[in-house]
């Protein structure tokens, strides 16, 4: 061997050992660590991106109320589903619920065809790719206030746990309820039978996320004097011990401004003056008396000689005050009162605990009851799914479940908001294998939604609610951009109408090319698929005078602006696709 040939040789091993050596430095030093494994659906739509098509056929729209929009139900792999709705749901829903399959090594885990067993020395890593996949994804639909529910047992709850303290944060970890669901135990159990399992509860951003009350009917101003007694008047905020007061904790020190005609509280640092003549702030109350707002202060402690302070920091209470306490008006002052009831002991009882007892079997009952025979293998309760809704959701609300399954999680939205009077939407995904989401999920919902006649032949009266029912396809991933954009833009009008749930047609010249018109009970939504037809476009925009219009307009760049279509005298938005579409898939498929 040559001396340039032993030089060369001796410079390659040592970029290779440079290499190795970033490699290690850029490893993770704490945390969860696995192979990231390839999918088959990876495989099979390697050169192709989703788009969405009506099912149609025997599978037809349900409809109960015209005047409302539609739930969903998308069929396919969750992970094309959710790729669309990272265009379309980005930061709007506000609650999912999953039930994932358990990995237990007994056939309820497929991946890539076969079912991962117990022996399967890749077991948790397929599991944590499969799952870490679609949770990253399902964390940047969440809402500001949103929150994610997980079902798990134990044979993953570990890796999960980490696996969601990585992607959501650490410090988004709300709590892990113990679902009470066996009361006998499993008898498959070799050591000691289980009786429970787990659900992970995740927020978006900790400090947004707002914890409904069960009882927020309760008008404490119309409570007799003996009932308001189940409520601890100033409890937790009003605080003062020998050595918790205004002096040492000063930032604790602000006043509470409340206005009784609209609900809100403002806070305040100003000059509030002690025994002792100690004072903080500035006082700026003038103006907010003037409009209505009344003071609250704590009180002076007279065991101690010292001021009181709050036991919450201002941001904890404003972020917290309309679900947390109520405000009694008593002759000139207001007092507060926590919306917690006593228990006997004295202790507070939350109205919602990490502890749900709730019989597992009823899921299996309830589902016979609607389909007549058995088809799905320990579907969870419809009852389990409520409780769970009824935590963070908000008014009008998206709820989404991607392990649809049984269709459960739509069954408990319709239950809910009927029980309720609320009017939640739910998107439920799943694939149909062994026609799961033709046969089980759709008729479920079909059959709760227009009633139908239960195993003992009684009657059961409909929760109502709209069903649209998608599929995902695929366009092929064409080497020319402008020809990839024009296949994206005539495969993208179940995306747009999803985006906006208008699905009511009506204008349809795309046969030629050109236009189509939609609408729900709130906007028109326009799309126009060929430039060339821009006046005839305006025409038909003009008509539109009655509710706003969502415009698309195809174009080959990534502007569009309104002031291209001049005066319409119509209130509209406009957006250029395919660019936002392709921007989306980009980040996630890589091309």
């Amino acid at each position: 061997m040559s001396k340039d040939e032993k030089e060369k040789e001796l410079l390659d091993r040592i970029f290779d050992l440079e290499a190795q050596i970033k490699k290690l430095k850029d490893r993770k030093r704490y945390g969860l660590v696995w192979e990231e494994k390839v999918e088959k659906f990876e495989t099979e739509s390697k050169n192709a991106l989703p788009i969405l098509r009506e099912k149609g056929g025997k599978f037809p729209d349900i409809i109960t109320d015209q005047k409302q929009d539609f739930n969903m139900l998308i069929e396919g792999d969750n992970f094309h589903a959710l790729s669309m709705l990272a265009y379309t749901h980005q930061n709007k829903i506000d609650v999912i619920y999953i039930d994932p399959p358990y990995n237990t090594g007994s056939k309820d885990f497929k991946y890539n065809d076969n079912f991962i067993l117990k022996e399967n020395a890749y077991r948790h890593s397929s599991w944590l790719s499969f799952m870490a996949k679609r949770l990253k994804l399902a964390k940047a639909l969440l809402s500001k206030e949103g929150a994610i529910f997980i079902s798990i047992d134990d044979n993953e709850q570990a890796q999960l746990k980490l696996l969601c303290d990585e992607i959501f944060g650490e410090q988004s970890f709300i709590t892990q309820f113990v679902w009470h669901n066996n009361v006998k135990g499993r008898q498959m159990d070799l050591h000691i039978k289980n009786t429970y399992e787990n659900i992970l509860v995740y927020a978006r951003n900790l400090n947004n996320v707002i914890i409904n009350q069960e009882n927020d009917a309760v008008d404490i101003a119309g409570l007799k004097k003996d009932e308001i007694s189940f409520y601890k008047k100033d409890y937790p905020l009003h605080n003062g011990t020998a050595d918790f007061h205004i002096n040492n904790r000063p930032n604790l020190a602000y006043s509470i401004y409340y206005n009784k005609a609209d609900g809100n509280a403002v806070v305040v640092d100003e000059k509030i003056k002690t025994k002792d003549g100690f004072v903080i702030g500035e006082p700026s109350k003038s103006e907010l008396l003037a409009v209505g707002f009344k003071r609250i202060i704590p009180k002076y402690n007279s065991k101690y000689n010292n001021q009181r302070v709050w036991r919450w920091g201002k941001e904890k209470f404003l972020r917290e005050y309309r679900t947390e306490l109520l405000f009694l008006e008593e002759g000139e002052e207001f007092y507060i009162y926590q919306k917690k009831r006593f228990g006997e002991n004295g202790e507070f009882i939350k109205k919602f605990k990490n502890y749900i007892n709730i019989d597992g079997g009823t899921g299996k009952n309830e589902l016979l009851n609607i389909l007549g025979e058995k088809k799905f293998d320990n579907p969870k309760p419809s009852s389990l799914i409520v409780y769970l809704i009824g935590i963070f959701s908000k008014e009008n609300s998206i709820i989404l479940d991607f392990f649809a399954g049984s269709g459960t999680t739509g069954h408990a939205v319709l239950k809910f908001n009927n029980e309720n009077k609320k009017n939640h939407k739910f998107i439920l995904c799943t694939n149909n294998e062994n026609k799961i989401c033709e046969d089980i999920t759709y008729e479920r919902i079909k059959r709760v939604s227009l009633g139908y006649e239960n195993s003992k032949g009684e009657k059961v009266a409909g929760l109502g609610g709209n069903l649209k029912y998608l599929k995902t396809d695929f366009v092929p991933l064409e080497k020319s951009a402008d020809s990839l954009k024009q296949k994206i833009v005539e495969g993208s009008v179940e995306i747009i109408c999803l985006k906006e749930n208008a699905f009511g047609l009506v204008c349809d010249n795309y046969q030629k090319n050109k236009i189509k018109i939609f609408q729900n009970q709130s906007k028109f939504v326009a799309i126009l698929f060929d430039l060339f037809y821009f006046e005839e476009f305006v025409l038909e925009l003009k008509k539109l005078k009655e509710k706003p219009v969502s415009v698309y307009v195809f174009s080959y760049t990534k502007d569009f602006s309104k002031e291209e279509f001049g005066d319409l005298g119509i209130d509209f938005s406009v957006e250029p696709i395919p660019e936002k579409i392709l921007e989306t898939y980009k980040k996630i498929f890589k091309f």
